[in-house]
């Protein structure tokens, strides 16, 4: 009987964090598609006020990394798009970590578009109001081209809300 007990507990767990799982995996995919439509308000919105994000040089809180992110923004620059990977909740349900790879379009003076690519970690906090936020986030370019699975990912439909 006991064994039953701890199996039920067990997966009730392993259930509950699956859930919270794919709660951050559309966070994440609604983050890119914020920035994806432009919409830098919008993008704010996914941000931890005590935000970190690391890229070529640390910013730090909502208006610096907006600020900072900004370009993706303008109608006549760069886009860029990210889908998660993987994504782990720790046990407790208060901490993720997403990781997954990302797309980097620019158009240069000569119209010449090209495309980078390359991987992302954000760290999601779940918030007093029950909201997960970005509270770090890394990208790393590659130096190779993106795998047919990868570039599969980012054009995958997401079956979030």
């Amino acid at each position: 009987m006991a064994r039953l007990i701890v199996a039920s507990l067990i997966l009730l767990c392993s259930t509950a964090l699956a859930e919270l799982a794919d709660e951050v995996r559309c966070r994440e995919i609604g983050f890119s598609k914020s920035i994806e439509n432009k919409n830098i308000e919008t993008f704010k919105t996914f941000l931890d006020a005590d935000a970190r994000f690391i890229s070529d040089r640390p910013r730090r809180g909502i208006e610096e990394i907006a600020a900072g992110w900004s370009v993706f923004a303008a109608e006549d620059g760069p886009s860029i798009r990210w889908r998660p990977m993987y994504v782990e909740v720790l046990e407790d349900g208060a901490l993720a970590l997403s990781r997954g790879v990302y797309e980097f379009v620019a158009i240069d003076e000569d119209g010449t578009e090209t495309r980078s690519y390359g991987s992302f970690n954000s760290t999601w906090r779940l918030n007093e109001d029950g909201v997960w936020r970005v509270v770090f986030d890394a990208g790393d370019p590659w130096a190779r081209p993106a795998s047919e699975d990868e570039l599969a990912l980012l054009d995958q439909p997401d079956e979030c809300g």
